[in-house]
């Protein structure tokens, strides 16, 4: 089993989803100047209490500057047995391009 590429696009459509978690793995200074709405921020310091509060069935769509990190870390999530993982394509980069108005701060 592994992750699951998604587009901006199949995202923001998922937001609508109350299962939906979006997973941003930027540090935390850029995350802060705007995120995905309802976005958490997920490092390394609460990876672990993030594990223990989701379900492995919920959806997650892991989001990062480009693209290519978050793949590395959906991956990392399925490794620990979560069923439902996404990396997103073009990162948050994309959907700032894509959806300027869709930007919490």
């Amino acid at each position: 089993m592994s992750f699951k590429h998604i587009s901006v696009a199949d995202t923001q459509a998922l937001l609508g989803n109350d299962d939906i978690v979006v997973a941003d793995i930027r540090d935390e200074n850029t995350f802060a100047q705007g995120h995905i709405p309802g976005a958490e921020h997920l490092s390394n310091a609460n990876l672990a209490h993030f594990m223990q509060e989701k379900e492995f069935d919920q959806p997650i769509v892991v989001v990062c500057y480009h693209g290519i990190s978050s793949q590395g870390a959906a991956n990392y999530l399925v490794e620990q047995g979560f069923e439902d993982v996404y990396s997103m394509d073009g990162g948050f980069t994309q959907w700032a391009s894509e959806l300027p108005n869709e930007i919490e701060k």
